[in-house]
């Protein structure tokens, strides 16, 4: 694992812009003016959209210089070539609420990887429409919400949602298999900021139990899809997505730990890769910088 980045010291800058000459040499000549020292930096050129992506990690030497002099002394640049851009603290950890129902794979794995450090997230609620995990959320001193979910109830439910996320400053949502669709208002909220996985089955196997509909077809393969939530349901840009071969051996609970499996792993990298700014939305699809 690489050291963990020094706070106030180590920024990310994450930029797209129509593709011109000069762009690489315009940010890293602005990192040079600014004592700074890359340690990472990727970028892509889109031909077919003639767009341009770019991702540095990097650090500054001048004790003088922190996050609001570099984003004062970016303007200028960015606005010169028209780019879009954020610079982050690349220590700050991403404040992440967690949603579930009554599946807690997906939660168990992302709050091992928190204590671990695997992530760099701090978690400051976890929101079930059932209590199912309410000890577990205790176990890792995590306050829990309970919020149940009718027909009825839902406006009044999603509304006491957002008052967490504002009231405890979120900057993620997980749907760690919270089994509610959200209105298209709450998605529309949260555009950019909430992650949501499901198994790739969709929309071939749908309804509640897709992994005994895979295994009367005999599927070969199991597999997860990450992707960012929008109002229109499950189709949102792709972070990641994986799959498991399988075969006729495999009865369908078999398949149901395995697509667990894929499903925590797909999730994980979708949290990790999204708050460390390694994605970067473009339209209908994004631009992953792993």
């Amino acid at each position: 694992m690489s050291p963990s980045p020094r706070p106030g010291r180590e920024y990310v800058l994450t930029l797209s812009c129509p593709d011109t000459a000069g762009l690489v040499h315009a940010v890293s000549g602005f990192l040079v003016r600014n004592s700074g020292n890359i340690f990472e930096s990727q970028q892509f050129d889109d031909r077919q959209q003639g767009r341009f992506f770019m991702r540095v990690h990097f650090d500054v030497s001048d004790p003088d210089v922190d996050r609001e002099i570099l984003r004062h002394r970016f303007g200028p640049v960015a606005e010169a070539h028209g780019i879009s851009w954020t610079l982050r603290d690349a220590a700050t950890p991403t404040r992440t609420l967690i949603m579930v129902s009554r599946f807690g794979h997906c939660l168990n794995d992302l709050l091992f990887r928190c204590r671990t450090g695997a992530l760099n997230i701090e978690i400051p609620a976890i929101v079930s429409n059932h209590r199912d995990f309410e000890s577990l959320a205790g176990t890792y001193g995590i306050p829990f919400h309970h919020i149940p979910v009718t027909k009825e109830t839902k406006p009044e439910a999603e509304e006491r949602l957002l008052g967490l996320v504002r009231e405890l400053d979120v900057d993620l949502v997980v749907l760690a298999r919270y089994m509610q669709v959200l209105s298209d208002d709450l998605c529309k909220e949260l555009e950019g900021h909430a992650i949501n996985i499901h198994h790739s089955f969709l929309p071939s196997f749908k309804g509640a139990r897709p992994y005994q509909q895979a295994y009367e077809r005999g599927v070969k393969l199991v597999g997860a899809t990450a992707h960012y939530v929008t109002p229109d349901l499950d189709e949102g840009q792709i972070i990641e997505q994986d799959v498991v071969r399988v075969d006729h051996s495999l009865d369908p609970d078999d398949l149901v730990t395995v697509g667990r499996d894929v499903e925590a792993q797909v999730l994980a990298h979708a949290v990790k890769w999204h708050t460390e700014s390694r994605v970067m939305v473009d339209g209908n699809r994004t631009v992953v910088f792993r």
